[in-house]
């Protein structure tokens, strides 16, 4: 292995959380279930879609697809989910995301209810969130915390920087940093596009959580020495030398960022596999609480 960071595999860690998953699920009185609805001909969707039934199948999840035409109404994908919130062996319902334009996303994704938001995106559960009694939180977030954890990595007291603001990432990961409990009690600074200087604010994070959507984004000299890298980010970009003509990278220069930091997630294989792990954690738990325990 060459010098540099050592690296955070998030690969094996989330199939250990499957594995124990699906210990728990062998146990319970019936399979949870997962309800999926995906709309139109996305071929990144239909990838993401195979591998998270594939993951529910692997762990013993009930994960009955509906499939809508690109060219489906508000009405259909509506009444998709109404009968994934009404039908009792439905635990969690998973709408994949982005709906085709002409949809309402946002609309699409408040009808789900609640307490099957296994995506953590509904209103209510951000505000649980919010106010510190988290109910079901956004996956990417969670696997986040999740890995700090699994990895020993001390929050208490540090420094952690989260570069972008989204409501699937950025804001739910501040959140869940900042509360008390294992996992938390970090001071928490986000920062994003807009700030000046931001290299003025990435350099003093502890740990430093990239989100932000462009590739390569945080080079070496953004990042403090001996700092935890966490990259959240997925993009594909051309490469001639690569069998597909083109490839993964993060919203951090790995190479580059590796030989400065203490500990780094490579893309792929680190944040990603944690996201799918813990949407079966979430369906498992609302299973759990929808029967009582």
């Amino acid at each position: 292995m060459a010098d540099g960071a050592r690296l955070i595999d998030g690969k094996a860690t989330a199939a250990a959380v499957r594995a124990e998953l699906a210990a728990e699920i062998a146990k319970l009185p019936r399979k949870p279930g997962l309800g999926v609805v995906l709309v139109g001909d996305n071929p990144a969707s239909h990838a993401y879609v195979r591998g998270k039934t594939s993951a529910c199948a692997e762990v013993g999840i009930h994960a009955p697809l509906v499939q809508l035409p690109a060219d489906a109404t508000q009405a259909q994908a509506l009444a998709a989910v109404a009968a994934f919130n009404a039908d009792p062996a439905i635990d969690g319902v998973l709408v994949q995301l982005p709906l085709p334009r002409h949809l309402d996303e946002d609309a699409v994704v408040q009808s789900i209810s609640p307490e099957k938001d296994v995506d953590g995106l509904h209103a209510a559960n951000a505000g649980l969130l919010a106010l510190g009694s988290p109910r079901f939180v956004p996956c990417t977030p969670l696997g986040c915390r999740e890995l700090l954890l699994r990895e020993g990595i001390e929050t208490r007291g540090r420094h952690a920087v989260v570069v972008g603001r989204s409501a699937l990432v950025g804001r739910p990961l501040a959140t869940l940093l900042s509360l008390k409990g294992p996992g938390g009690d970090a001071a928490v600074t986000v920062v994003h596009s807009a700030v000046p200087d931001l290299a003025e604010h990435t350099r003093r994070a502890d740990i430093l959580v990239v989100a932000i959507g462009r590739p390569r984004f945080v080079t070496a000299d953004m990042v403090k020495p001996g700092a935890l890298v966490l990259d959240v980010g997925i993009n594909r970009i051309d490469d001639a030398s690569a069998a597909k003509g083109s490839r993964l990278v993060g919203d951090v220069d790995f190479d580059a960022v590796r030989a400065v930091a203490g500990a780094i997630t490579p893309v792929p294989g680190g944040v990603g596999p944690m996201t799918v792990a813990m949407l079966l954690s979430n369906t498992v738990a609302g299973c759990r609480r929808r029967a009582g325990g």
